[in-house]
């Protein structure tokens, strides 16, 4: 039954409406990602300060790709490739460049819509924007029952087996001790919140990115003159052009659209749970940050391991063998010796562990906007929490994946629906941004612009 309505979900609606918005607010927006792509890195630069009390812009973009960058970049990859061919990287590709659009807008909304609490720092995202921009409660409640159940809950217990597995295979540490290194290392930092979610992630996303992009480049370089190559079939494949790959335009697009999703989650509205809570002058210097977020998972990581696998011998098109992790494992061996088997290992734990944290909070908001805080309700998920991770790293949680993807294809509906519904509040604050730098200032949200809205203006007191 769940295998039935995932297929439905993603290879008929979510194909249409996951492509249909982004091109829509890409169309709309006169192409911002294409248009402001350089413009995003001068914002991040000026987002790198730290902001005393509160989240910095850098801080939330860490811990946005700490959580887009994950498994997913692996073994999700590797999972497309086995099941829809080269082609599926194109689609993934497409679905990353059309994510950074419906990215900008959702984590700008969730940026202009979040509130200021009492310690200072501000709370926001999807269930606050479905809330106060369109004065639907029932759908952000929806919403916030899906993001904890996929995010909080389901997908938690989900990395731990990753990591538990990965290692086991690898080094030959047992999976219970794994696990409960793991929960113990996870249960020390979700304590402290927010602030000390963002503080590790600053540290670690940073170290594991630039580790397995200069490893992705080293087998480039092993490989150059292939490469062309590698990219001509991925193009064909993508239109059923190259025959010889098999995997179909359709289960290409299926595979590329929903591993691509997957990966980057531009549309499902998590990230801009996390982008609320950073501290800027304007909506839109989030928006823009998020943005490069999606481009780093999905042009970069999501690319660096699809040469890896199709620049190697150990990826035959059509043939049985390994899929997966050990795909991705023995294909940079086959490159580089076997410390690159260790390697992958080592990489999936730092991009799964790094994705827990980010899962958690996900979860905490979800929670917080139900009054989870003066009820007392962190704590006791937070051990349920731990207690899951230390469960999924025993269990093989297929069943448990399959019910996220349908939770997770639900999510993005609902999301969907609001930032469609918003666009034009999203695309007015756009204008404002472009229409400030066009007069040479640093674009700043004045609160009185949109006393129209039901906005929070203590939020942009500053």
């Amino acid at each position: 039954m769940i295998g039935l309505l995932n297929d439905f979900l993603w290879s008929k609606v979510l194909v249409v409406v996951l492509l249909g918005v982004g091109l829509y607010l890409t169309v709309a927006s006169r192409f911002v990602q294409f248009r402001l792509f350089g413009h995003m890195f001068s914002v991040l630069r000026g987002g790198m300060a730290h902001q005393g009390q509160h989240i910095s812009s850098f801080q939330a973009l860490a811990v946005s790709v700490a959580g887009r960058v994950g498994a997913g970049n692996i073994a999700g990859v590797a999972v497309a490739i086995t099941l829809g061919g080269p082609g599926a990287v194109f689609w993934m590709w497409v679905i990353g460049l059309m994510g950074m659009a419906t990215s900008f807008f959702e984590c700008s909304l969730g940026q202009l819509y979040k509130q200021s609490q009492p310690d200072g720092t501000y709370r926001g995202g999807p269930a606050y924007y479905l809330t106060r921009g369109i004065n639907q409660r029932w759908l952000a409640v929806i919403y916030s029952v899906l993001l904890l159940v996929t995010f909080g809950l389901c997908f938690n217990g989900l990395q731990t087996y990753v990591i538990a597995t990965s290692l086991e295979a690898s080094f030959g540490v047992p999976s219970l001790v794994t696990g409960g290194i793991v929960v113990a290392l996870v249960g020390v930092i979700i304590f402290g919140g927010i602030k000390r979610i963002a503080v590790v992630s600053e540290i670690v996303v940073p170290v594991m990115a630039v580790s397995y992009l200069l490893c992705a480049l080293l087998v480039i370089g092993l490989n150059l003159s292939e490469v062309p190559a590698v990219l001509t079939m991925i193009v064909k494949s993508a239109f059923g052009l190259e025959s010889a790959v098999g995997g179909g335009i359709g289960v290409a697009l299926m595979q590329g659209i929903r591993r691509g999703l997957f990966s980057n989650e531009a549309g499902l509205g998590s990230a801009p749970n996390v982008a609320a809570v950073a501290y800027v002058p304007h909506p839109a210097s989030q928006g823009i940050v998020q943005s490069l977020s999606v481009f780093i998972d999905t042009l970069l990581m999501c690319t660096c391991t699809a040469l890896i696998i199709l620049l190697s011998s150990v990826y035959q098109p059509g043939a049985e063998g390994v899929d997966g992790v050990a795909l991705t494992q023995t294909a940079l061996g086959d490159h580089v010796g076997s410390w690159g088997m260790g390697f992958v290992s080592v990489a999936l734990t730092l991009f799964a562990f790094s994705s827990i944290l980010y899962n958690y909070y996900l979860g905490e908001n979800s929670l917080y906007f139900f009054g989870g805080e003066e009820r007392g309700w962190f704590t006791p998920y937070r051990m349920v929490v731990l207690g899951l991770m230390l469960w999924g790293s025993q269990q093989d949680l297929g069943t448990v994946f399959s019910f996220a993807d349908l939770t997770m294809g639900l999510l993005a509906l609902a999301n969907l629906t609001g930032l469609v519904w918003l666009s034009r509040v999203g695309l007015r604050v756009l204008r404002d941004y472009d229409q400030q730098r066009s007069a040479g200032q640093s674009p700043r949200l004045n609160p009185d612009d949109y006393s129209d809205l039901d906005i929070d203006p203590s939020a942009w007191k500053d």
